[in-house]
């Protein structure tokens, strides 16, 4: 789990050097609560020897508030990108449009030779820079399956995005599935599954982000990475 595995610890220790010094935005979105929710049952149950069961059975859920990323934007268009081909396309339903849908690499992929998504190259420079550091910590944590959060705002022409999903480690059956859908028995043909150590997946996630997003000059230029970012607020105002 996110705490039992260790990960609760390393994100808030991350994130408190992420707050306290210079030069280190992060994209990861940011976690607001961890909650436990127990449910004692009141139904009985009948076992093999038709006896009621204990009624004090207890089931445990577990849940993670995170900050609402798109709170107040305007959002026009929505991307959940993780760096994969497999299975990553969502198709049009009648009746909706695509403000209506969260769209997926392939969806992107289809769309940027006529609509790309433009990054000046200034906050490109911030956001590769906190993107290495975050999918880093994330690797070294075991986790995998996470996504970059891209949503468009045309009104203010910009684009607003955060790292999410990223509480989900490389267990066991996660390896499984990877085995599974690397030998081609559940379809994909010769796509790379989904799901992929978290080490392959942070070198996949990164080359994605640097390919999907395309960057473009922009009203001034930065002569080194030190200049980017001096503080947290500086990442957001640059999309």
């Amino acid at each position: 789990s996110f705490v039992e595995g260790g990960v609760g610890l390393a994100y808030f220790n991350y994130m408190h050097k992420v707050h306290t010094h210079v030069n280190r935005p992060s994209c990861l979105t940011k976690i607001l609560g961890l909650f436990q929710i127990h449910i004692k049952s009141s139904m009985p149950g009948k076992s093999g020897g038709g006896k009621d069961k204990d009624m004090g059975r207890e089931q445990r859920m577990e849940f993670v508030v995170m900050e609402h990323l798109f709170y107040g934007v305007d959002t026009t268009l929505i991307y959940d990108l993780k760096g994969s081909r497999r299975a990553r396309y969502v198709g049009s339903e009648q009746g909706r449009g695509d403000t209506d849908r969260v769209l997926l690499d392939e969806n992107l992929l289809e769309t940027m030779p006529v609509a790309p998504l433009l990054v000046e190259e200034t906050a490109q420079k911030a956001l590769t820079s906190a993107l290495a550091r975050d999918t880093a910590l994330l690797a070294s944590l075991g986790v995998m399956d996470y996504s970059l959060l891209v949503g468009i705002d045309k009104r203010r022409r910009c684009l607003v995005v955060g790292v999410i999903d990223y509480v989900r480690q490389y267990t066991w059956d996660k390896q499984l599935e990877t085995y599974v859908k690397s030998s081609g028995v559940l379809g994909g043909g010769s796509k790379q599954p989904t799901i992929i150590s978290p080490n392959l997946y942070k070198d996949r996630f990164e080359r994605a982000m640097l390919q999907y997003l395309v960057t473009v000059p922009g009203p001034f230029t930065v002569d080194s990475p030190k200049d980017v970012g001096s503080n947290n607020s500086e990442l957001d105002s640059l999309f």
